[in-house]
């Protein structure tokens, strides 16, 4: 099944992403690699359970892996769904718990 983003108007596949769960607002440091490579920081500019949009000075294409790791825990795996400029929207393989969520988004304020 697709699904349009309404935020930036991309197309993706394989998942219903019409905020299946509440999108939160924040700038959140974050370490990134793509698979093989190192660690380097980037941030996300907003979360949801199912994923976020991911603000990086590197270009990623749709299909790629990538692991991210939040202050504090170990690195989930995630897929590009989209990608302008650089900016990614960005799916976990799965989604993160309510309670982890929350924390991340505190811990971001």
């Amino acid at each position: 099944m697709g699904y349009v983003d309404h935020h930036r108007g991309h197309t993706g596949s394989d998942v219903d992403e019409r905020r299946a769960s509440p999108r939160q607002l924040a700038l959140i440091g974050v370490k990134l690699r793509r698979p093989g490579e190192t660690w380097f920081t980037s941030r996300i500019a907003d979360l949801t359970a199912n994923g976020f949009r991911l603000q990086s000075f590197v270009t990623l294409s749709p299909g790629t892996t990538i692991w991210i790791m939040f202050s504090g825990f170990e690195g989930r795996r995630a897929t590009i769904i989209w990608s302008e400029d650089h900016e990614s929207g960005c799916l976990f393989e799965r989604p993160l718990h309510g309670s982890i969520l929350d924390y991340i988004v505190r811990m971001g304020e």
